[in-house]
């Protein structure tokens, strides 16, 4: 039995999945992983049962009715592993930008240093991403600057979806009332766990856009983070 769930969303992800699967447990600490599918038409789902018989104990799959979003489909897994009592719980992409070799340095930074989130950082050293083109890698990280200069937030890299949680972190914030699915998702969340007080720990990692498949990027996505925070920092949020 592992104490720490990998939670990794999916949709339209088969040309990575069972990559990303197969790399997450061959780490030295045992993992188990959690996919989070909605409904995906490429197949990402069948490739996935195809993985469980050769991992039953290790790996499970959430099939979600139709696309509502990152947000939702991270609270779906946080719940799945809360109610399963994993001690840990850390977010990471299908598709490679996260290596795998990094959430044991995530989950070290919460099981031995104390933190109890944890982020895997693009700029808390610099700039450290690969294969980006300038315009994006310059709207990511000046997003980051804006929303800590908006919410007063000390982290560095707030829109990082490579992040690992101690199980109480997400047990004291409300997640049926997390209001963003897109990049806000994971603004809101930091910002609530320092509004608790929690211990936030970035840990400087690189991050490699997908060679494989393609990006969920999208315009109303940056509109939600760019506005979003302003309305999250000015009517405050509810824990």
């Amino acid at each position: 039995m592992s104490d720490t769930l990998v939670i990794i969303p999916t949709y339209n992800e088969k040309e990575n999945i069972e990559a990303i699967i197969r790399a997450t447990f061959k780490q030295k600490k045992a993992f188990h992983v959690l996919i989070v599918d909605d409904n995906s038409p490429d197949g990402t789902s069948e490739i996935v049962k195809n993985l469980i018989t050769e991992f039953p104990k290790q790996l499970s799959l959430e099939k979600r009715i139709g696309k509502s979003g990152l947000g939702t489909a991270y609270i779906h897994g946080f719940k799945w592993a809360i109610a399963r009592k994993y001690n840990y719980i850390i977010e990471m992409d299908a598709d490679f930008s996260h290596n795998p070799k990094d959430l044991i340095r995530l989950y070290n930074a919460c099981h031995k240093n104390g933190a109890d989130v944890s982020i895997g950082s693009r700029y808390s050293k610099g700039v450290n991403v690969v294969n980006w083109p300038m315009k994006r890698v310059l709207l990511s990280y000046f997003a980051s600057k804006y929303v800590r200069f908006v919410t007063r937030i000390p982290v560095f890299d707030t829109t990082a979806g490579f992040v690992c949680w101690k199980r109480n972190v997400l047990e004291t914030i409300n997640l049926d009332k997390i209001r963003f699915v897109g990049y806000a998702f994971q603004i809101e969340m930091k910002f609530k766990a320092w509004k608790h007080k929690f211990n936030i720990n970035e840990v400087s990692v690189i991050f490699t856009d997908r060679t494989l498949g393609t990006s969920k990027m999208s315009g109303n996505i940056v509109y939600e983070a760019l506005f979003g925070v302003i309305r999250m920092r000015l009517k405050g949020l509810p824990k």
